[in-house]
């Protein structure tokens, strides 16, 4: 995870990048992410420090992370930085005859006889998870995601900070899902990969809680209400007491009290580095607007309640821009006075905020445009299949995403 200093409200972010390695040829995943880093390392290891990109691996052998060695504030250079490492990954893969595969989930890969999870250091983690959950299924094994991490100097910034967060999460697949088909066919969800989010770590119910934060507004607090849970409900299953609860926490947005930021995790990746600043760009500039109370007073923003966030989340990781949004409470946070769809929610939000003048929003207006014309990269995936999910049909348009990847360009159906 990208280190946060002790910094103050929006001074710089943190952000990561998670891809698949697939042969280039038939898209089947390729568990060579040890064999890449080991490329540049001379030897076994977990991180690779490339300049402003960290290469990093994750739980399973066919996801490579990248992210950013130190929080950033440039988000032009970041992309172009992310942009140089993906080709570079992808000229390295060559000798495999692999390359690196966006979206946040494989569409055909069948976890349970494919997966093969990280054998080298910090292992012993890995084989606790998989002891607990059986990590080979689609929400351990089949994720990529896009990671943001946003800081906090104290009680009175990260109250600010977690109460604006919670009020965008649930919107966030509106602009974000990039994961409509798992294992060769149309789920039915725009965001699959949080369908299965939510569940995936159900037997033990209070890591994930509703992925929707609590409305917890200190340190103290949090710690004695979710931390302390946690730690208390994995004890049976962790008897040489390796699991820390502050990893352990699944929430869709993570406090982390000792580095001072919050990391949101439920935003999908997308199809090129552009696309992921684009959307994360927004996203800020949305949290700000609250945290300034922009919006709405901040009294009235940590009053609204987790279960009606939650609801409007699962709409939306259904539908996506298409699902309606009927509390007219969590309507009205955006000043919307009648019922209205996730789109329509972020088209309020981007206007306002480009009425009053942001110039990096500016900058990012073309990527954004083309994900409310063209709808979420899933909607984008769907129209390019055009009701043909044979095997061929959906190899031919992921191939077209690698290839958006390797030229970092934004895809857009024929």
């Amino acid at each position: 995870m990208t280190q946060l200093s002790r910094l103050h409200l929006f001074q710089a972010y943190g952000i990561e990048l998670e891809y698949m390695i697939v042969d280039k040829d038939t898209l089947v995943v390729k568990p060579i992410t040890d064999e890449l880093l080991t490329h540049e390392l001379g030897s076994y290891g977990s991180d690779f420090e490339n300049g402003v990109i960290t290469w990093s691996n994750e739980l399973v052998l066919h996801v490579v992370e990248l992210k950013s060695t130190k929080p950033e504030s440039n988000f032009n250079a970041i992309e172009n930085a992310f942009a140089d490492d993906v080709k570079r990954i992808n000229s390295i893969l060559d000798k495999w005859n692999a390359m690196l595969l966006p979206t946040s989930a494989h569409p055909f890969m069948n976890p349970l006889t494919e997966t093969k999870l990280w054998p080298h250091d910090s292992n012993d983690v890995y084989e606790i998870y998989n002891s607990i959950f059986d990590c080979k299924g689609h929400g351990w094994s089949n994720v990529q995601s896009t990671h943001l991490n946003l800081p906090f100097y104290d009680d009175e910034e990260f109250a600010k900070l977690h109460a604006a967060i919670r009020l965008i999460l649930p919107i966030l697949p509106a602009l974000c899902a990039s994961s409509p088909v798992i294992e060769g066919k149309v789920t039915g969800f725009l965001d699959t990969r949080l369908n299965f989010y939510k569940t995936n770590q159900s037997r033990i119910p209070s890591i994930t809680g509703k992925v929707i934060p609590e409305a917890i507004f200190s340190k103290r607090n949090y710690l004695n209400t979710v931390y302390e849970k946690i730690k208390t409900d994995i004890a049976p299953f962790d008897p040489q007491n390796i699991l820390n609860p502050v990893w352990v926490n699944s929430r869709g947005a993570i406090p982390r009290f000792d580095r001072g930021s919050i990391e949101i995790r439920i935003m999908d990746i997308q199809e090129c580095p552009a696309a992921d600043m684009a959307i994360i760009e927004l996203v800020i500039e949305t949290i700000k607007a609250f945290v300034s109370e922009k919006f709405m007073p901040i009294e009235e923003q940590i009053k609204e309640h987790t279960e009606m966030l939650a609801g409007i989340l699962d709409d939306v990781i259904a539908e996506g821009q298409r699902a309606m949004i009927y509390s007219s409470q969590y309507l009205a946070a955006f000043g919307i006075r009648e019922f209205s769809s996730a789109k329509d929610v972020w088209m309020t939000i981007l206007n306002r905020l480009l009425r009053g003048g942001h110039p990096a929003l500016e900058k990012w207006k073309p990527e954004l445009d083309i994900i409310f014309n063209e709808g979420t990269l899933s909607d984008r995936i769907l129209r390019e299949l055009n009701g043909d999910s044979s095997h061929e049909a959906i190899v031919m348009v992921y191939k077209k995403l690698g290839w958006c990847l390797n030229q970092n360009r934004m895809f857009v159906p024929n």
